[in-house]
């Protein structure tokens, strides 16, 4: 069984040397088969181009995660929250929760997105790492939740 918090330990350190630009870390945290997806929840922004991707193994997540770090702003605070396990089978746990980011604009603290991530992790001799992110950042205005959601 995968700890719940080795699996929060991984993803939180994961945001951190993401957003610290700690290049020389990220490949650590990774598997060499590692997949990574990012879209908005509308595909509808003027910034899609930026962040959609759909990205497998470590060496293309690695390029496309730099390329897109290197042209994202700086601060930048990925805070990852509720991260909890979904599923566990073997030496692989499935994992959901929240991002909230944020920038630093005129001096001050910035809501830049948020949306769910969604994920799995692999234990690798002993050596947990990220096997699966999965990124959706809200962009559709909120809205009683029945007008948005069928069948609740």
């Amino acid at each position: 069984m995968i700890d719940p918090a080795a699996v929060q330990n991984l993803i939180s350190s994961w945001w951190f040397n993401y957003d610290e630009a700690n290049f020389d870390i990220w490949p650590g945290l990774l598997t060499d088969d590692v997949h990574f997806t990012c879209r908005t929840d509308t595909g509808q922004t003027d910034y899609e181009e930026f962040v959609r991707a759909d990205v497998t193994g470590k060496d293309a997540v690695l390029e496309w995660q730099t390329d897109h770090r290197r042209n994202s702003p700086y601060p930048l605070r990925h805070n990852g929250t509720n991260i909890h396990i979904t599923r566990q089978s073997g030496n692989e746990a499935t994992f959901a929760s929240y991002i909230f980011v944020t920038q630093i604009a005129q001096g001050a603290v910035s809501n830049l997105s948020s949306g769910p991530v969604t994920g799995m992790v692999r234990d690798e001799g002993g050596v947990l790492r990220i096997a699966e992110l999965n990124v959706v950042l809200d962009t559709a205005n909120s809205d009683v939740l029945t007008s948005v959601r069928t069948g609740i």
